[in-house]
């Protein structure tokens, strides 16, 4: 799970273009949007086409989307369990 941790930071870094963190700064509990690593709306739609392109996974219900994209902690689990590819 830490390797799927770590993968996940460096696909968000480099898919959102977040040039000024590096994956050492981001917490696995920390919130992914607001206060924490500052997403935005925008940012929700590329982790919604990383899922897909690089999981396998497809998140069509807003309600799921919001309890995986809480944190790297949460996305890593859900990731763990339903990715195919």
């Amino acid at each position: 799970m830490e390797e799927l941790k770590a993968e996940l930071k460096a696909k968000i870094i480099e898919a959102l273009n977040l040039e000024e963190v590096t994956v050492d700064e981001i917490e696995d509990q920390a919130p992914l949007f607001g206060d924490g690593l500052g997403l935005d709306s925008i940012d929700a739609l590329e982790l919604t086409v990383l899922l897909d392109k690089d999981y396998g996974i497809k998140v069509t219900d807003p309600k799921i989307g919001k309890t995986i994209f809480q944190s790297i902690e949460t996305l890593a689990a859900y990731i763990s369990e339903n990715r195919t590819k």
